[in-house]
């Protein structure tokens, strides 16, 4: 018979998840807490070339691909104008795939018109409540009193997941990093084009990121220091001009084309704080699980936030096709994912502290800084994030078969890394 599957969030995770359950013979079905599709929300994001991988996998890769644009390159700038370095922004797949930016709001669009596309239900309005468990299903209850039952639950609600605190409700909450970000489209400007190329300044006070298109829109964002985290209410509250003029402050004196920038920016500045998520002891409960932001949060330092919620959404959709009984399932998906994952939320974490140091700090950072990017900064340095491939034809074998943590681990076949057994 037909598993039926619960998918709490219509976001990046939750429509790859969708999709990987349905390939794999089970019937999902998505809920968005938001009343209608969220295909303006956030700013833009980096989908790194392992993220495309994955979605290939579900056959979507393409119009994600044409949904955004290609930026294969970081330059690294210190707050005084000097290049410090290059660094590609992750792998290039051997058809000639590279990263791109893309607007979070134009992912979410693209992935939710391929689910609906595959006649996956979504249904808007459903802010999850409560879940309950008792005679073989699952229950979701929604706020408006409405409820859904089925054989399993899938969490891809994000960082204040609510199906987190069923899953694990002693589990630590989001922790704050102590950056806000800040970022939009800009237009209009007299810059010359950058294609390809994300240039990002190690400004004294703020660091700033900003790649321009052929056709003039600068894409931008802004790091700023925030010791005490400012709630949404506090942020909702800031004004457009407020933002320009801090942003402002905080840019004079760095070499750059931060003031054209901030200045041509009219659409508001999306500001929000970083955080990301401590270790969740247990990412499943008898037939619900969490994948992405709702189980590992990572800081947007290493750009992996949405392609690992679709590695993820992969692997759960290989392990639950192939071990029928859904402990099974979730102790082999968390058992292949969680030390990848873990060691990218650290990673991102060291990278975020470069980022606004003291005066001393700085001077460090700009004198190593060549010497770290040549050598230690490359993606051939750290392959283990980029060259990464979900075999979807390789069988997952059953939990109690593995001999230790190492047999679920990442492995190097053929000169890929692949998520095997």
């Amino acid at each position: 018979m037909t598993r039926t599957a619960l998918v709490i969030g219509c976001g990046v995770g939750g429509a790859a998840a969708a999709m990987a359950l349905q390939r794999a013979g089970l019937t999902p079905t998505i809920y968005e807490a938001y009343p209608g599709p969220a295909d303006h929300a956030g700013v833009f994001l980096n989908l790194a070339s392992n993220g495309l991988d994955a979605l290939r996998v579900l056959g979507v890769d393409a119009p994600v691909y044409r949904a955004g644009f290609p930026t294969p390159q970081m330059v690294m700038w210190s707050g005084s104008g000097k290049r410090l370095g290059d660094v590609a922004n992750g792998l290039t797949l051997p058809d000639g795939t590279v990263s791109i930016t893309i607007t979070r709001g134009e992912l979410h669009r693209v992935l939710r018109q391929e689910a609906e596309a595959r006649q996956i239900p979504i249904v808007f309005g459903k802010r999850l409540v409560r879940i309950d468990h008792a005679g073989g299903r699952v229950v979701a209850r929604f706020l408006d009193g409405t409820e859904a039952s089925g054989d399993l639950v899938i969490g891809a609600d994000g960082l204040h997941s609510l199906t987190r605190s069923y899953v694990a409700p002693e589990a630590p909450g989001p922790r704050y990093t102590g950056l806000l970000s800040l970022g939009g489209v800009a237009r209009g400007l007299s810059l010359t084009a950058t294609p390809g190329v994300f240039h990002m300044i190690f400004g004294r006070r703020a660091f700033f990121g900003y790649s321009v298109r052929p056709s003039g829109e600068a894409y931008w964002f802004a790091n700023v220091s925030r010791r005490q985290e400012p709630s949404r209410a506090e942020l909702a509250m800031v004004t457009a001009a407020h933002w320009r003029a801090e942003l402002l402050q905080l840019c004079a004196g760095d070499a750059g084309p931060m003031a054209e920038i901030i200045g041509a920016a009219q659409d508001g500045f999306g500001a929000y704080p970083i955080h990301d998520m401590p270790t969740v002891a247990a990412w499943h409960r008898g037939p619900v699980a969490i994948i992405g932001d709702a189980a590992h949060a990572t800081s947007p330092s290493a750009g992996q936030g949405a392609s690992l919620a679709i590695e993820d959404a992969v692997t759960l959709g290989r392990c639950l096709r192939d071990l029928p009984v859904a402990g099974q399932a979730f102790e082999a998906f968390t058992a292949l994912r969680r030390q990848r994952v873990e060691r990218i939320v650290a990673y991102a974490a060291r990278i975020g502290q470069t980022k606004i140091p003291g005066p001393i700090g700085r001077r460090i950072r700009d004198f190593m800084m060549p010497f770290v990017l040549k050598h230690f900064a490359q993606p051939s340095s750290h392959p283990w994030v980029f060259d990464y491939h979900i075999d979807w034809e390789t069988k997952v074998g059953m939990p109690e078969e593995a001999s230790g943590f190492g047999r679920w681990a990442v492995g190097g076949i053929g000169g890929r890394q692949l998520d095997h057994e």
